[in-house]
């Protein structure tokens, strides 16, 4: 157990959904423009004033940022994959390296996930993403969606950088850009809680701007909701006996995440939709069907899962969490294809667009934890797949693959 980092559900007040589901509300610390480190691995920032242990709710519709929203913008000059990116001098308000020392209670996870034990590494062959075009101001921008994050905000920030879709300064410089997170924002990295708060930010200075960014809902949402609201709260599982601190532990949970973790992000997270379709791209975190349990439409899906989260019943909550888990439903050879046919067919889209399950998993290309250290996963760009039906964008971050941010659609 990880003490002080869990509380009981008993006693809580349910997440109620509102007519406002997309308007995130942004605690006031996380409201700053990121003023940080260089994004290096594992940078050395100052370290910044912990956040209040209760932030009061920020208005529904943020502020705008202190400087003016950038106009679109034309296509950014791309990053070097090795370049370092100066953000400043003062550490972001949510950063967890506020020294070259990992905070205490961080527990490097990086094996927690299969590595590559071959003597070769993983090609995914895939045509580079291009660049950002140049905004339509009669028409919605240029689309993108960004893979598993987990906690890895230096990452984000770089890949963010290297699209156009922010400054120097951390800041949403992509007009009327469009941008969808596939979930999984926590665990296993070192600052899950500064990427929600990024993410929070991004969205209020895009909407300034006249484009979006948005999220979904993955099933590390679900867990870190669970491990807050229930605990060590015994629920049913096909294993028996569970709880979802326990789980949360066992997945790579962060006790410097829960010490930090808000009232405003729990209620920003249970009101991140599941599905969503974008110019004929069916998005969802996981690759599964089960979908198809809580609805035939988008809307279904969605209102279901809001519907659960608020009634705060911790099996019904577990469950959801267990069936979001579950992967691969679209690798098979023969049933993949059907099955991606089968989300389409209900929900709409052409094609299905997912995360969770990292692209050196769907590739069959993963090793044990027992073994010897291996020559770790290359993941140049999302994995198209399922008779090229399905695009995988987990690139691994977590086992030392790369962080996806890439423009939809994909180059033929």
């Amino acid at each position: 157990m990880v003490e002080g980092s869990m509380t009981q559900g008993a006693g809580q007040e349910p997440v109620v959904r509102t007519a406002t589901l997309r308007d995130f509300r942004v605690p006031p610390y996380a409201r700053v423009p990121v003023q940080s480190h260089s994004v290096d691995p594992f940078p050395s920032a100052a370290p910044s004033a912990p956040p209040a242990q209760s932030a009061p709710p920020a208005p529904s519709v943020p502020p705008a940022p202190s400087s003016p929203p950038a106009s679109p913008a034309p296509a950014a000059t791309p990053v070097p994959a090795d370049a370092t990116i100066h953000l400043g001098s003062v550490g972001h308000p949510g950063n967890a390296y506020p020294t070259d020392e990992p905070p205490e209670g961080y527990t490097p996870t990086e094996r927690d996930l299969p590595v590559i034990n071959r003597g070769d590494t993983v090609q995914v062959q895939v045509t580079p993403a291009p660049q950002p075009v140049p905004a339509n101001p009669d028409g919605p921008g240029p689309l993108f969606v960004v893979g598993d994050v987990h906690g890895y905000l230096d990452e984000l920030l770089a890949a963010l950088h290297a699209q156009g879709l922010i400054d120097e300064q951390g800041s949403w410089s992509a007009g009327n850009a469009r941008l969808w997170f596939l979930g999984d924002f926590t665990d296993r990295g070192p600052d899950g809680i500064g990427v929600i708060d990024l993410v929070m930010r991004l969205s209020a200075e895009a909407a300034a701007a006249g484009g979006y960014c948005k999220a979904l809902m993955g099933n590390h949402e679900l867990l870190l909701i669970g491990a807050k609201r229930f605990g060590d709260t015994p629920v049913s599982s096909g294993a028996g006996t569970a709880t979802f601190q326990a789980a949360w532990l066992l997945n790579g949970g962060q006790k410097h995440d829960m010490d930090r973790l808000q009232d405003v992000h729990l209620q920003w997270m249970s009101r991140l939709d599941a599905v969503v379709e974008e110019d004929g791209h069916l998005l969802l975190h996981s690759d599964t069907t089960a979908y198809l349990e809580y609805g035939q439409t988008i809307e279904d899906v969605n209102d279901k899962v809001h519907e659960i989260l608020t009634r705060n019943d911790a099996d019904e909550v577990w469950d959801l969490f267990r069936k979001f888990t579950k992967r691969f439903a679209f690798r098979d050879e023969a049933a993949g294809p059907q099955a991606v046919q089968e989300l389409l067919g209900t929900y709409g889209g052409r094609r299905i667009v997912h995360g969770h399950s990292p692209i050196p998993y769907l590739l069959g290309q993963v090793g044990t934890e027992d073994g010897e250290e291996g020559e770790r996963p290359v993941v140049d760009g999302p994995h198209v797949y399922a008779d090229g039906l399905a695009i995988a964008m987990d690139g691994g971050v977590t086992m030392a693959g790369k962080l996806l941010v890439v423009q939809l659609p994909l180059p033929a």
